[in-house]
């Protein structure tokens, strides 16, 4: 009994540790907007706010070497801003008076006022954290596969434990305990743990290791069938060289 808990938990622990490792790359992304933001009040001062008080149309102000807070559009000022963080490109951008910029990119030189137009939930970097909080619990072909054998298997194996108490209960002298030890063993040996635990947990492990190097995957189905792929095709000079 004490070898079967201790299996289970090494399980549970080596589970709980890929699942730990997975969120973190979403803690990373979530890290890439920062906590406060510098607004522009209807006096004309600045004042640094939580960026959860940030709403639709407020006037923020991003400075040399800080992360853009929100979604919005440049209103005054120009700056070189790095959006590898959702394009793959090294390269910095041009900002100037009416073109887009994004939460979580980097304003690298100069000072800019932009008005902010989507807050919260509603900005591309919330959309990238959800598509990969989604994708980690989506499944796989083959796990339809496996839930399908596993919904067959189980009361198979469960029936052939009764069948092996009952044979052992008619024959033997300690009948009882023999009886008892058999079952338990056949039901130990065909647990079909690893079966139901293995692609889930190998899911959830890619995805997360992607994000953290960057890499989003749609959904499980993708992930699925990256092995079919033999070459890969880039249009862009500088996002896996080193941009000369």
């Amino acid at each position: 009994a004490a070898v079967i808990i201790a299996l289970i938990l090494l399980g549970r622990l080596l589970e709980a540790k890929a699942k730990f490792s997975t969120s973190t790359a979403i803690k990373k992304l979530m890290g890439l907007q920062p906590k406060t933001v510098t607004k522009i009040l209807a006096d004309g001062s600045e004042e640094e706010v939580p960026i959860r008080e940030v709403v639709v149309g407020d006037v923020l102000v991003v400075k040399p070497g800080e992360k853009i807070p929100v979604d919005g559009e440049v209103t005054e000022g120009s700056s070189f801003v790095d959006e590898s963080m959702i394009t793959g490109e090294s390269l910095p951008v041009e900002k100037v008076k009416g073109q887009p910029v994004y939460a979580g990119t980097i304003n690298e030189k100069g000072s800019f006022r932009f008005r902010a137009d989507k807050v919260g939930g509603e900005t591309v970097l919330a959309n990238i954290i959800r598509m990969v909080q989604e994708a980690q619990g989506s499944k796989a072909p083959v796990q339809k596969l496996v839930d399908r054998i596993a919904g067959i298997f189980v009361p198979v194996v469960m029936g052939i434990a009764v069948i092996t108490f009952i044979v052992w209960m008619l024959a033997g002298d300690l009948a009882f305990t023999h009886a008892l030890l058999t079952s338990i063993t056949v039901l130990v040996i065909a647990c079909p743990c690893a079966l139901g635990l293995a692609t889930p947990t190998a899911i959830m492990v890619g995805i997360g290791k992607g994000a953290e190097h960057n890499i989003l995957i749609k959904d499980a189905e993708s992930l699925e069938l990256m092995y079919r792929v033999n070459a890969i095709v880039l249009d862009k000079t500088g996002t896996i060289t080193e941009g000369k």
